[in-house]
């Protein structure tokens, strides 16, 4: 199975090509430039690098959020867009399990977090089960002060992954020795990770999946300040 794995979820753009489980080629771009410009010539160039031609590819994995408003819908659009265009399967994945994923094998506690400003953080808690990956506590979004309270709770070793130095201080303080954080390379999200999760996921229907935000835009959030009591169903149909 050829796999094409994009993550477009965060400040780091990756793209990889994956075949039966080996990585053919992979790119991560960590630079201040919009994913919009920087994403369909770097999955082209990726697939004409791993000797192979978009017709080739079986299956698209995107990570679905949460995440960057904006990252999110450019990644998830192109995948749903190839998915249709090429016929083939379309599978989303968590972006913290693919940041969590960047922790190997290891028994602690795994807590992938995303900055959702206003000292909130979109993360959830991950555990190693034998090969699998589990999601112990489900992605939301909450306040750091309330993560770190939930994670001393349980009372196990944790591993933070993508905390900003300001997070960490805080995690740090809260949860001393319990706690360690990763390098800034495994800081990052990797599209190896994206194909690994989605490899043996069912398809989701194309017309129908939508990313994962899970929080309510800002739009949204004013218009219900102003209409307390409406249906929000009425007011947007997210796409």
């Amino acid at each position: 199975m050829n796999i094409l794995a994009l993550d477009t979820s965060n400040k780091a753009m990756s793209v990889a090509v994956v075949q039966d489980g080996t990585p053919l080629a992979e790119t991560t771009l960590n630079r201040m430039k919009t994913h919009s410009v920087q994403l369909l010539p770097t999955i082209d160039n990726l697939v004409a690098l791993s000797g192979l031609v978009p017709e080739d590819i079986d299956r698209v994995v995107v990570a679905a959020g949460p995440g960057s408003y904006t990252g999110l819908r450019i990644g998830v659009t192109t995948a749903k867009t190839f998915a249709y265009t090429m016929n083939i399967d379309l599978v989303g994945v968590s972006s913290l399990a693919v940041l969590a994923a960047n922790v190997r094998k290891e028994t602690a506690l795994i807590v992938p977090v995303m900055d959702a400003r206003r000292g909130n953080v979109f993360t959830g808690i991950y555990q190693w089960d034998g090969d699998k990956l589990v999601n112990v506590l489900l992605d939301r979004h909450t306040s750091l002060e309330q993560l770190v309270a939930e994670v001393g709770a349980l009372d196990q070793p944790a591993i933070f992954v993508g905390a900003s130095s300001v997070m960490r201080e805080q995690i740090r303080g809260a949860l001393g020795s319990m706690v360690s954080f990763t390098d800034a390379v495994d800081d990052l999200p990797r599209a190896l990770r994206v194909a690994e999760l989605g490899r043996e996921l069912p398809a989701a229907d194309i017309a129908s999946f939508v990313p994962q935000y899970l929080r309510l835009t800002e739009a949204e959030t004013n218009w219900l300040k102003k209409n307390p009591n409406a249906d929000r169903s009425n007011y947007v149909q997210k796409v």
